[in-house]
């Protein structure tokens, strides 16, 4: 089984890196596959909603968002990994799961396992944390939780190997969702992914 970890601070080696790595140990401890992608350092322009993706089943900016898609298909389990940016997720990281989530809306998501990993050095965490679920909670994707939320602290990759709870969050955030994945791994093969109705859109116009 796959998990996804991207890293969406521009920092390569910072407090969002120290997080998913103590995720990324224990998922792999718990015999998951895992690769962190650094996507936060790179130029990635937000979404125009050409809806070109529609069309083409790519999005026409053809940078890390294309290349990753198609391990988005592999992967069991997706995590997104981010900063507080002034109580928000940063930037770039924003926009990559809009152009990410938008231009994949042909890659059925249904129980791929999602999480959120924040990290911020005194604020902000909860809020940009519950910004990151509402990716994965309109794609019938089940969030995995650990016993807080997902959330370390600290200004530097240094600070944050002393918050001890954070790092505890991690690990076992990382054994909730190599359970959760092999659970629904289980499902699938004796009892099936849940029936779909197709899809209904209300638009009101005033």
């Amino acid at each position: 089984m796959k998990a996804l970890l991207i890293n969406g601070s521009p920092r390569a080696k910072g407090c969002t890196y120290t997080a998913l790595t103590e995720l990324a140990k224990t998922l792999e401890s718990q015999g998951i596959e895992t690769e962190i992608v650094h996507v936060g350092h790179k130029e990635v322009r937000g979404c125009i909603a050409c809806r070109k993706c529609h069309e083409t089943g790519k999005c026409v900016f053809d940078d890390i968002v294309n290349e990753l898609a198609p391990k988005l298909v592999q992967a069991d389990a997706f995590v997104i990994g981010a900063p507080v940016y002034f109580a928000s997720p940063a930037g770039g990281a924003i926009s990559f799961m809009d152009r990410l989530f938008f231009s994949t809306l042909n890659i059925d998501k249904t129980m791929k396992v999602g999480a959120a990993v924040v990290t911020c050095r005194r604020g902000g965490n909860t809020a940009t944390f519950d910004v990151l679920n509402k990716y994965f909670s309109m794609n019938n994707m089940p969030i995995a939780t650990s016993q807080y939320w997902n959330m370390v602290h600290g200004g530097s990759a240094e600070e944050v190997l002393e918050d001890k709870e954070g790092l505890q969050t991690m690990r076992t955030l990382g054994k909730n969702m190599a359970f959760l994945m092999r659970s629904i791994q289980w499902g699938k093969e004796n009892v099936g992914l849940p029936e779909r109705e197709p899809v209904t859109f209300t638009s009101f116009h005033h």
